[in-house]
């Protein structure tokens, strides 16, 4: 849509398509495609999420804690963080691999990775064995920002939105699929004794899991093996047509050869502003999302008389599980037409404020039980009210996926710009449980702001993020070729 003759405000009231034009018809999805992509995103989070259930008990059985039972969640943290960390140093030079070779080949070695290492998992008998496991896991799989990056080739400035909303539907799906399968396979032999009755599960008590989830991993390899069509425009095999044949070797030719020199571009030509918001932006978002998931269950566990629930394990895993669930079907059925209606940066800038609301509610459910004495109606309209702020709060990742995408100066360099988000993601996601778990420890502990210090720091934080929003631009424009 040209725009070049009409003036463009740059306030936050900006609308997505200006007064008097007429809206771009929606490109219809490219279903096949978009389907095998996000049955990928699919099994990757229950492979990952599929080891929460039973990582607390493994670490126990290996007797490196000499009995003391509080060191396990350091132990268990430090497996996660080294995941985060091994990610970090390499998702964007796997990104920027596939701006070279192409996506396809990316994202089969990833998957290869991501197999091997859950069967390594499987088999550790030591906690260096399951250390060197998930940074196996971490080093060799950077499919998560290819596979945004194949759904923004896929889709254009005026379906993006449907395609990004179905990230983080699997996400939910995963991290549902992920425990309750890591739950019910974990220890075989205690459940079904005679069908796994053999030394080997009693050796390794916790690979039948692994090995499923390493067959759901097995299962999309073949998947994309056959089926899924490369999206980089200088590894895609050109349809052979009369047209195809007569351009080949004039325009097509020169086209190809300025691709691949903007796929050469340096990593420092790529922090310029269009691109550095939108990532920090992305950076700021994983790092308060993280916390929230990380003080959410510490919450809900800590005693009552030191400003927690006092949640039972079984009451946590209901209250999470309510949460996956409405927020991924909120995502599925909502996400594209509030976009389509309020536009993404003003979405964006709504659901980061969200964060702050959210926040408070977390002081004031620890005054309604203390002045109560128990968990009653109004502990839980105040959860329900929370988990609609926090499903608010979530549409910031659909939207942010599109800023990110759009800010690629051409296609072919948007391997790179993802895998730029994805390393300042991962770097947020290790520095965010141990501070947030930290804080919140500590503000209980000298009892700072009557123990809600953490909750003033998270939402001082909130109110960086929303100024960042505000630099992301106004409107989503389709990449140049």
């Amino acid at each position: 849509m040209d725009t070049s003759n009409s003036p463009r405000l740059t306030s936050e009231t900006t609308p997505l398509v200006p007064a008097g034009a007429s809206k771009k018809p929606k490109t219809p999805l490219p279903k096949l495609q978009i389907g095998i992509l996000m049955t990928l995103q699919l099994v990757e989070p229950i492979a990952s999420m599929s080891i929460f259930p039973y990582i607390n008990q493994l670490i126990k059985e290996l007797d490196i804690t000499a009995g003391d039972d509080a060191a396990v969640g350091y132990y268990a943290g430090i497996i996660e963080s080294l995941f985060f960390v091994a990610q970090t140093l390499t998702a964007f030079a796997w990104s920027r691999l596939s701006d070279r070779i192409g996506r396809k080949p990316v994202l089969l070695m990833g998957l290869s990775g991501t197999c091997i290492s859950m069967l390594c998992f499987g088999l550790s008998t030591t906690f260096w064995g399951l250390v060197i496991s998930r940074c196996m896991c971490g080093v060799l799989n950077g499919n998560v920002s290819v596979m945004k990056t194949m759904v923004g080739e896929l889709t254009d400035s005026t379906n993006m939105a449907q395609g990004f909303a179905l990230i983080p539907i699997m996400w939910c799906i995963g991290g549902f699929v992920g425990p309750l399968t890591g739950g019910t396979l974990a220890r075989p032999q205690d459940n079904w004794p005679r069908l796994f009755a053999h030394i080997f599960w009693s050796k390794y008590p916790y690979f039948l899991p692994c090995a499923v989830s390493a067959c759901g991993l097995v299962l999309g390899f073949f998947v994309l093996l056959f089926f899924l069509e490369e999206t980089l425009s200088t590894k895609r095999r050109p349809k052979l047509t009369k047209t195809t044949l007569g351009i080949s070797n004039g325009v097509d030719s020169d086209n190809r050869e300025g691709l691949s020199h903007t796929s050469n571009m340096s990593m420092r030509s790529l922090l310029i502003p269009t691109i550095i918001i939108p990532i920090a932006n992305y950076a700021m978002l994983a790092l308060l999302d993280i916390a929230l998931v990380a003080i959410l269950p510490l919450f809900f566990s800590t005693p009552i008389y030191l400003g927690g629930l006092g949640f039972s394990p079984s009451r946590i895993g209901l209250w999470m599980a309510i949460f996956a669930m409405a927020d991924g079907t909120f995502q599925a059925l909502f996400f594209a037409k509030i976009v389509d209606w309020v536009g993404p940066k003003r979405l964006f800038c709504v659901s980061v404020t969200c964060f702050m609301p959210a926040m408070l509610m977390f002081p004031i459910m620890s005054w309604l039980v203390h002045t109560r004495g128990t968990v009653d109606h109004a502990i839980t309209f105040a959860l329900i009210s929370q988990i609609s702020l926090t499903i608010i709060w979530d549409m910031a990742y659909g939207t942010v996926f599109m800023f990110i995408t759009a800010s690629a100066p051409a296609k072919s360099v948007l391997g790179a710009v993802n895998g730029l988000g994805q390393t300042s993601a991962s770097m947020a996601r290790v520095v965010g449980p141990a501070f947030a778990t930290s804080l919140f420890a500590f503000s209980k502990e000298h009892n700072i702001l009557n123990g809600n210090a953490v909750y003033v720091v998270l939402i001082m934080l909130a109110g960086v993020l929303r100024l960042l929003g505000s630099q992301l631009p106004d409107d989503i424009q389709d990449r140049d070729e």
